[in-house]
């Protein structure tokens, strides 16, 4: 499913992330930028030691994360070539999980623009391990995503990626909502 903002295609697929084919991939992280579980970990084992090496760089020089914003290391040896970590709110436990939600996502796309990368994949952040109800980290995700790229991007293609059938048909839906007329 895609539809086109400006100059910018947004595209849905279901799938692994891991192994698309664009200049960086999203991971959802937490604010140590550990790989411990989840997506996170997928991307270090397939990535390779590179990417919790510069995680851990990262955090070394930076500090912490801080929830809604993202930091970037290497892709090691995924086919992208950057990793964006993204640091989504637990659900449940963040003030205002929408709006640190949405900031993760725009943090996310900026951060790609800063690099001057013309393509990147986002999974469902949020919405493992850290508990957001997939209809509304839809909803969020997606807005924030079009919001971003009505304003001056350089981004080429944008994805979500969503793993399984169910998380596809909830960003799906929620996308025709957002954009009526948009087909499958």
């Amino acid at each position: 499913m895609n539809v086109t903002i400006n100059r910018t295609t947004l595209a849905l697929v279901q799938g692994d992330i891991t192994t698309l084919e664009v200049d960086a991939i999203v991971n959802a992280a937490n604010e140590r930028l550990a790989h411990g579980g989840g997506l996170a970990r997928t991307i270090a084992r397939k990535g390779g030691p590179a990417i919790k090496r510069e995680s851990r760089a990262w955090v070394r020089e930076h500090g912490p994360v801080e929830t809604g914003s993202a930091a970037i290391t290497s892709g090691g040896e995924l086919k992208a070539e950057y990793v964006i970590h993204a640091v989504g709110p637990v659900y449940g436990s963040a003030a205002e999980p929408a709006k640190r939600l949405a900031s993760a996502v725009e943090s996310s796309l900026a951060m790609a623009d800063r690099h001057e990368l013309r393509s990147v994949a986002l999974p469902a952040i949020s919405t493992g391990i850290f508990g957001y109800p997939v209809e509304a980290a839809a909803k969020v995700m997606l807005d924030a995503a079009l919001g971003y790229l009505e304003g001056e991007t350089g981004l080429e293609r944008v994805v979500f990626c969503l793993y399984d059938q169910q998380a596809f048909d909830t960003f799906a839906r929620t996308l025709r909502e957002l954009r009526p007329g948009t087909a499958t």
